[in-house]
């Protein structure tokens, strides 16, 4: 395991935009009914229903509305919701991937045009951009709540194969197979865990000066107001 700097401006993180917004309990909720649609309804059974509901309760979210998605979710009759990728090309190369939940892919692939319309870019042929990303699990832990040494033996026992420390996180990125497995490890030792799911991490960099970074910021910004719009990421590097 090696320290890189992947977390310093590299990704928007949606948690705090999202609060921002208000829209993080309709996220939640989307995330139940797919996981739910994929998994069953039990969490525990469902690792990934299992994570959503911990997300949901982090952000407090009430039990009625945790419960009221899962039974929502149960019925024959709630659509699922489809789960895409959006590549696409930034300015000065930069390359961009939006994850997506929608029910509905002909108005995201509509707001993706007005999008590059409205703020430059274009949407690339899927692989176009993906190849320079790489999907890992992510795990972050506060530095407060473990030693460093001591949180390193456990997530290395538990298969994580990276390790990173921020200024007040630990980082930690998995195979995407082994990222349940590594949070119920954690789960277990009762290390307590803040954000947690998989992510597509770059493994090379466009360095953009203040001009091109503005422009890109405000098509991210864009991209992200878009209901259907999960998470950003990018692999520009501001110089």
């Amino acid at each position: 395991m090696a320290g890189h700097s992947k977390w310093a401006n590299t990704k928007h993180r949606k948690a705090r935009a999202d609060a921002k917004k208000g829209k993080v309990f309709s996220r939640i909720a989307k995330e139940i009914i797919s996981a739910v649609k994929q998994g069953g309804a039990d969490p525990k059974g469902n690792p990934r229903l299992r994570l959503v509901v911990q997300k949901a309760r982090s952000v407090n979210m009430p039990n009625e509305n945790i419960d009221r998605n899962i039974k929502k979710a149960s019925s024959s009759d709630q659509n699922d919701f489809s789960e895409l990728t959006y590549e696409l090309y930034g300015h000065g190369g930069v390359g961009i991937i939006a994850d997506v939940m929608t029910d509905n892919k002909n108005r995201i692939s509509s707001d993706m045009r007005i999008a590059t319309n409205k703020k430059g870019g274009s949407v690339a042929t899927p692989g176009a951009v993906s190849f320079n990303f790489e999907r890992k699990g992510v795990i972050q832990v506060a530095k407060s709540s473990i030693d460093e040494d001591a949180l390193f033996l456990e997530v290395t026992e538990a298969g994580a194969d990276d390790f990173e420390v921020t200024d007040e996180l630990y980082v930690i990125t998995t195979p995407p197979d082994l990222l349940y497995q590594v949070k119920d490890h954690l789960d277990q030792k009762n290390i307590p865990t803040l954000e947690v799911g998989l992510e597509m991490i770059p493994k090379t960099f466009v360095e953009c000066n203040q001009e091109l970074a503005q422009a890109n910021t405000e098509l991210i910004e864009w991209l992200e107001d878009l209901d259907d719009v999960d998470a950003i990421y990018h692999n520009m590097q501001i110089t």
